[in-house]
């Protein structure tokens, strides 16, 4: 069983959300897959934004506001 670090990219609404995260390689059919650590802590994130909680949000990960460009 091998790890990695990565970045993972939650989005909600004009948010978007960077939220480091681990993934486990172990070479098998399901592999490579999310501590269940990480996974709820990305489900709090998506929960925070939705729910326009920035504040929170931010505290598990790096946030930004979208914002539309016009050509």
């Amino acid at each position: 069983m091998t790890t990695r670090r990565t970045t993972k990219l939650v989005r909600e609404g004009p948010y978007a959300a960077e939220a480091d995260a681990e993934l486990i390689e172990t070479g098998e059919g399901w592999s490579p897959y999310l501590s269940l650590d990480d996974a709820c802590r990305l489900d709090d994130v998506r929960e925070a934004l939705r729910s326009r909680d920035i504040r929170r949000a931010s505290s598990l990960a790096r946030v930004f506001e979208l914002t539309p460009v016009a050509v």
